[in-house]
């Protein structure tokens, strides 16, 4: 299998890997035909994802799609981090062999999932996917 030099060097050399202690969101997502599971930390401060880091068991497309998620996401506010598409993080990583696609999907539910943890501790409403 073909990966860009960008998914090499987010797998070898993953940003934003481990964890944040008392974090204001956590979204965990697992695929279980492949078993992949991501778990995302989110640390946000005035609606600015200030901190985002992750844990991930998986291939390695699946590290770098947490690994390039998390790069994207930072300093974004809350809206801006819902809108990252999948598609967005497989660009950034020059592209996934398409039976990785789901790498990224994942990504994007992960980010989903923690948004609304974050807002569910706020006392507000979840959003939609």
């Amino acid at each position: 299998m073909d990966y860009s030099a960008k998914v090499m060097d987010h797998f070898m050399n993953p940003r934003n890997m481990g964890s944040i202690e008392n974090s204001d969101g956590i979204g965990e997502v697992g695929n279980a035909k492949c078993g992949d599971i991501m778990k995302i930390f989110l640390k946000i401060e005035d609606g600015v994802i200030v901190d985002a880091k992750f844990r991930t068991f998986g291939c390695g497309a699946a590290v770098a799609s947490s690994s390039m998620a998390t790069e994207l996401i930072r300093g974004k506010n809350i809206e801006e981090a819902w809108a990252l598409s999948n598609r967005a993080v497989a660009e950034a990583l020059d592209g996934l062999p398409p039976i990785k696609m789901h790498c990224s999907m994942l990504a994007e539910e992960a980010i989903h999932e923690a948004i609304n943890d974050y807002r569910r501790k706020q006392g507000l409403e979840p959003w939609d996917e």
